[in-house]
């Protein structure tokens, strides 16, 4: 008897890889929170969900550069502020569309990444991080002395953002939703990135670069590109954070915060986009868990990421691999 595989049978048919299975397992379990909210009469399980969205895309963003680029950001977080800022400063001239508060923080982050990145690809191994830490604490910095907006203090907000007129974020479900949205459709363009010609150079790159180079492909104008990329959908996840707090402050750019996403990329899995979003969910929720559990909270989230290093190197998506949960190319 002859076995024969769905893609042999119907070859036109395509075949969902590992990534966008376990993230449209996520995506569906994210769509049905409001609803449990609702029903547990419980609006905060709402407010924590946006902002694990938020984080999700950011940390998936982060991914794009480290696990298929080899390139760990460790200023990433002033993206996050970027993106935050840039609803507070258009907000106080009149500008509160949602829409052009992501196009403001996506130019503001395009020009910084590319100056930093230009500068800091020149490097590499712990000098690169070293680098991106110290523009990221730039920035940091920056904000603090900038009194127009609070300074340290940072700068509440008079309301959210509207999209195209209409008052779509006023309240808690409507922000959930539409950062939902906005975390499905920068998956689908990183699952693209990285499916492309573009991502296969990049992946090859962090293989090897020597080789890359000699067959003719700048290993530095991609792994630019891709640090633009990613610190431009990270800003996008710093617009939906100050929606989320209807707060800014440059505390959205400290470099605990980028050392939270490299957790959170570690601990969801490297190198797999859904990996990220996963260890956005458990580094949240685990936060949130043991803080109501003890104030030394963070020594034990610290044992927990500890022994699943240890024992599951490729973080939570690996550990579901092992025991047959997700199969599949990642």
């Amino acid at each position: 008897m002859t076995y024969m595989t769905a893609s042999a049978t119907h070859p036109d048919r395509p075949v969902l890889s590992g990534r966008v299975k376990a993230a449209l397992v996520l995506f569906i379990l994210f769509a049905l929170m409001p609803p449990l909210a609702s029903a547990l009469n419980d609006p905060f399980y709402v407010l924590i969900g946006t902002r694990i969205l938020a984080y999700a895309i950011a940390a998936m963003a982060l991914d794009l550069i480290l696990g298929y680029g080899a390139m760990v950001s460790f200023g990433h977080a002033a993206y996050l502020g970027f993106g935050a800022y840039a609803v507070a400063i258009l907000q106080s001239y009149g500008v509160n569309d949602l829409i052009l508060q992501i196009l403001f923080a996506v130019a503001i982050s395009a020009i910084f990444a590319v100056v930093t990145g230009a500068i800091s690809l020149r490097t590499r191994g712990v000098y690169f991080i070293m680098i991106t830490l110290a523009f990221g604490q730039m920035a940091f910095f920056f904000f603090i002395s900038f009194s127009a907006y609070g300074g340290d203090d940072g700068v509440a907000l008079a309301q959210r953002s509207t999209v195209l007129g209409m008052d779509l974020l006023g309240t808690d479900y409507g922000l959930y939703y539409v950062s939902l949205a906005l975390l499905i459709a920068l998956f689908a363009l990183c699952h693209r990135i990285v499916g492309s010609r573009f991502g296969r150079v990049l992946t090859g790159i962090r293989e090897n670069p020597t080789r890359i180079e000699a067959i003719g492909f700048s290993p530095f104008r991609y792994q630019l590109i891709a640090f633009v990329i990613s610190g431009c959908i990270t800003a996008i996840a710093g617009v939906v954070l100050a929606n989320q707090a209807q707060f800014v402050s440059p505390a959205f750019m400290s470099w605990h915060k980028s050392g939270e996403l490299i957790v959170m990329v570690v601990l969801g899995g490297v190198g797999n986009l859904a990996g990220p979003i996963a260890g956005a969910v458990a580094a949240l929720l685990l936060e949130e868990w043991l803080d109501a559990l003890s104030e030394h909270w963070k020594l034990y989230f610290g044992i927990f990421l500890v022994l699943m290093v240890l024992f599951s190197p490729h973080g939570i998506t690996g550990l579901l691999k092992k025991m047959g949960i997700v199969r599949g190319q990642q």
